[in-house]
């Protein structure tokens, strides 16, 4: 397992004081990106492999939202390496250990001159060390999508949105999608279904269904094709059991 602690920056709040779903995301995003540089799988290695993970889709669970200046601990780990898929769960917990948010995501390894999926080598599943999965109820990695969207106006990608891989970065969508949230709509459960990569300057429609238990975005390309599905989710279940960890270095 990999870890960090950090403390919940005035940029990372909302206008209640609360961390906002986004800043979550780049948390646990950054948590894993950190683990990956940390035991030499990088984005420069990747790089030099011509390999990239790409998120297929997440699931984040939220409790509750840390507030300004809050101490934060955030943990991540793999927990199966299957063909060319990667799966890892993410944790946030306060500084009494208590588990504020979990999250639970799926990735695929993709070769960057084909641009087509690739079996994972035995060598990174070994050197990233997997551990017990956490005990959470997971979603189907497919999101449906409701006939009854509305389409709003559409709008570039622009540079500034763009990571590493050159495509629109994970947590962007959602950032997006948190636009056509009605406002005082508790989500405690956000889940995103990536299809396609969205590029600088592609233009994205978003399509919005609005429920009483959920809102979802989709986000269509030129095509009118889902570059990715983003559903919000009011409460339906506590926190899960705590895992339980066997072996894992810590950072």
């Amino acid at each position: 397992m990999y870890e960090f602690d950090s403390t919940v920056r005035y940029s990372e709040v909302d206008s209640k004081g609360q961390m906002t779903w986004l800043a979550l995301m780049d948390y646990f995003q950054d948590c894993s990106v950190f683990h990956s540089e940390s035991v030499k799988l990088g984005v420069e290695y990747l790089g030099r492999k011509h390999l990239a993970w790409v998120l297929s889709s997440w699931q984040l669970c939220v409790e509750r939202m840390p507030g300004l200046a809050e101490k934060i601990k955030v943990q991540t780990w793999p927990y199966a390496m299957k063909g060319f898929y990667g799966y890892r769960n993410f944790v946030l917990r306060d500084e009494r250990d208590e588990m504020l948010a979990y999250a639970n995501s799926i990735w695929v390894l993709v070769d960057t001159k084909t641009g087509r999926p690739v079996k994972v080598p035995q060598e990174m599943t070994d050197t990233y060390g997997m551990e017990p999965k956490l005990p959470m109820e997971c979603s189907a990695r497919k999101i449906e999508i409701p006939k009854d969207g509305v389409k709003r106006d559409p709008f570039v990608v622009p540079a500034y949105f763009i990571d590493t891989n050159q495509h629109m970065n994970n947590s962007r969508y959602v950032q997006v999608a948190l636009t056509y949230l009605p406002e005082g709509f508790p989500a405690h459960e956000v889940r995103v279904e990536y299809r396609r990569a969205a590029l600088q300057n592609d233009v994205l429609t978003p399509e919005v269904s609005i429920e009483d238990d959920r809102v979802t975005v989709v986000l269509c390309g030129n095509d009118g094709k889902p570059d990715a599905v983003v559903l919000f989710l009011k409460k339906e279940s506590g926190l899960p059991p705590e895992p339980m960890y066997i072996g894992g270095d810590k950072a």
